[in-house]
């Protein structure tokens, strides 16, 4: 199976996700970057963290309009799984691949530091490889992570299976104490209405390894394996 990953100028977590993907997984990955607009031969498709165009007008507003994004929605519109990672979910919500919008962080700093976020659908090309309600505790590093939708859009959201993690404590139990950063909801990640698109700021590959502390984000990717060979 091969992913691309999609690279920026800015991006800083390309290299995380093609060393979880070749050296961890056994995978193959290839590197493209912003201007090019071939992803022939991709399985999958994952657009990584960092500061793309050095997150200037807003995090992911220039990127958006990078040549390779054409093909990614294209990707996506055609099954294709793809995810995006902290700045990459900023980027999708730009791209309209994904609704909401992202606001600084209730505490107006940049937060890094381990977290908790629990499963709540299990559908998305990503997920299938986890229970429902699995706890997974997963690192953070940003400080536009504070996730908004229109009034009575999250209800529609969840109505739609559509809201993939919230933030909770270690055994699970979702609350404003465990949210770091404001999201409405509480809301961690979120996939499209087909399940194959799915945006989330905790970054699964910095919780592959157990040298890191945490080895639950490997489950994410291991999933797209699965999926795309399923």
């Amino acid at each position: 199976m091969e992913f691309a990953i999609v690279r920026f100028p800015g991006s800083n977590c390309d290299r995380d996700c093609e060393h979880v993907i070749t050296r961890v997984l056994g995978e193959r990955a290839r590197f493209v970057w912003h201007q090019d607009r071939d992803l022939a031969g991709a399985d999958a498709v994952i657009i990584p963290g960092g500061f793309s165009y050095g997150d200037y007008l807003r995090a992911g507003a220039v990127a958006k309009l990078s040549p390779v994004m054409e093909s990614v929605a294209e990707f996506a519109r055609g099954g294709g799984p793809v995810l995006g990672i902290c700045n990459g979910f900023q980027i999708l919500l730009e791209c309209g691949l994904l609704p909401g919008a992202m606001l600084r962080n209730r505490s107006l700093e940049f937060v890094c530091k381990h977290v908790h976020v629990r499963a709540v659908t299990t559908r998305a090309a990503f997920t299938g490889g986890l229970d429902a309600g699995a706890v997974l505790r997963i690192p953070i590093a940003h400080a536009e992570g504070n996730y908004t939708l229109p009034e009575g859009q999250l209800d529609e959201l969840r109505a739609r299976d559509q809201v993939v993690f919230e933030y909770c404590g270690p055994s699970g139990q979702v609350g404003e104490s465990f949210d770091p950063n404001g999201s409405i909801g509480h809301v961690a990640g979120v996939c499209n209405e087909a399940g194959n698109v799915l945006g989330m700021m905790p970054h699964p590959e910095r919780a592959s390894e157990a040298a890191l502390g945490s080895t639950d984000g490997l489950a994410l990717f291991r999933s797209a394996v699965d999926a795309v060979a399923g």
